[in-house]
């Protein structure tokens, strides 16, 4: 039997199976957006705006549904689930912006989030280098100088020992070296600025003379980064995505530095405290989105943030495995994203393993990430973790 169901993910594989079967050029293009199909979430909206976009889909052919109540409008909001293919799509938003209620402000937005769903994000540079998302996944190598971070604590606190590690990780094929001076696991407690200024600084001006890759300061703390930028480091990593020092927003934008914004429930602190979500994927984007925010006001550039769901910040063990799944969902923010899964304690729930037996499960992780739209994994690991990647993209990237 011959007749099969194919897989078509977006236009480039709607172009080529069309190609494939003799299809003439103009007729591919014309086609190609019929055979490519979105499940659209808009919240939070009037009941007599969620009437309308559901009769300008039914309209053209494709579906939207909305609460029960919107239709008779016995409740004020809804949330409306818009489904259709990208012809749909095109012919929906130009009708929506003939409404009022808001809707050619949701058309546009419609159109953002489908052209960032569907297009790579463009080239960043960090420090000297270009990372250019639509050729490979990068490796950032991980770096922790602490005392008590939850899978390495201890084994590069000195200044020797750090320095080896992260020379034998720009050898084994990372591409950016990620500092740490502070531990975020689950219950971690605070330390001083100055402390976490005495364990970075010496690595990173030391570092920046031993390799050529780009390094990125880990912490929280505008000071922490201020200093760290000043010793050589060219881009920050902040897990709290720019919301527990007000200083950085203003520190990073005038740095003229890439930025990685990553969403945590709460506080390392309390953050394996119950978390909880009633709708996990969108809470995720809504707090990034809010830190996109944060970071125009205060004048950094949206092509200067990746974003970083943040896999064991505030999640249960089913939540980190649903952010796997549906990464690419985090594509709409049109930002490179991070994701760091590197020995963390799903992995060792699931498996059963301590955090010292976790590179398998690693790596699966990073597999699944990278071909869910990861353009950069956060990795102890990195030789191994480069190979995976570039196993991943002999699959998910051929031509």
């Amino acid at each position: 039997m011959l007749n099969r169901v194919i897989l078509i993910s977006n236009l480039e594989d709607a172009k080529r199976e069309l190609t494939s079967i003799g299809v003439e050029p103009i007729a591919v293009e014309i086609m190609a957006p019929k055979a490519v199909f979105r499940a659209v979430k808009v919240k939070d909206i009037k009941a007599v705006a969620a009437n309308i976009i559901k009769q300008e889909m039914l309209a053209i052919g494709g579906e939207a549904a909305a609460a029960y109540g919107a239709l008779n409008q016995s409740i004020e909001k809804t949330d409306v689930l818009i489904l259709g293919t990208l012809k749909h799509f095109r012919l929906f938003t130009a009708k929506l912006k003939q409404h009022q209620f808001g809707l050619p402000q949701i058309a546009g937005e419609i159109e953002t989030i489908l052209q960032y769903y569907d297009y790579v994000p463009r080239p960043m540079t960090i420090g000297q280098q270009l990372f250019d998302f639509a050729k490979r996944t990068y490796i950032m190598g991980i770096l922790n100088v602490t005392p008590d971070s939850f899978s390495d604590g201890g084994k590069y606190s000195d200044l020797n020992s750090a320095i080896n590690h992260a020379e034998q990780m720009a050898a084994e094929g990372a591409d950016i070296i990620d500092i740490g001076g502070e531990s975020t696991r689950p219950g971690s407690e605070r330390i001083s600025a100055e402390e976490e200024i005495d364990r970075v600084v010496p690595v990173i001006e030391k570092l920046i003379h031993k390799i050529s890759i780009p390094l990125s300061i880990d912490t929280t703390k505008a000071e922490v980064a201020a200093a760290a930028l000043s010793a050589g480091a060219a881009m920050v990593n902040d897990i709290s995505g720019l919301r527990f020092d007000p200083k950085m927003p203003e520190l990073v934008a005038q740095a003229k530095v890439p930025i990685c914004l990553m969403h945590i429930q709460g506080t390392p602190q309390n953050m394996q405290v119950n978390p909880s979500y009633s709708d996990l994927m969108g809470e995720i984007i809504g707090y990034l989105q809010e830190g996109l925010a944060i970071a125009k006001r205060a004048g950094i550039l949206h092509e200067q943030i990746i974003i970083d769901p943040g896999i064991g910040f505030g999640k249960t063990v089913e939540q980190n495995l649903e952010i796997v799944k549906k990464l690419c969902e985090l594509k709409v923010l049109g930002c490179p994203i991070l994701v760091g899964p590197s020995r963390k304690s799903v992995i060792g729930k699931v498996l059963d393993l301590p955090v010292e037996d976790r590179l398998e499960g690693t790596l699966a992780m990073v597999a699944l990430s990278a071909a869910n739209g990861a353009n950069i994994v956060r990795v102890h690991d990195v030789k191994a973790a480069k190979r995976t990647v570039k196993m991943v993209e002999a699959i998910v990237r051929r031509k």
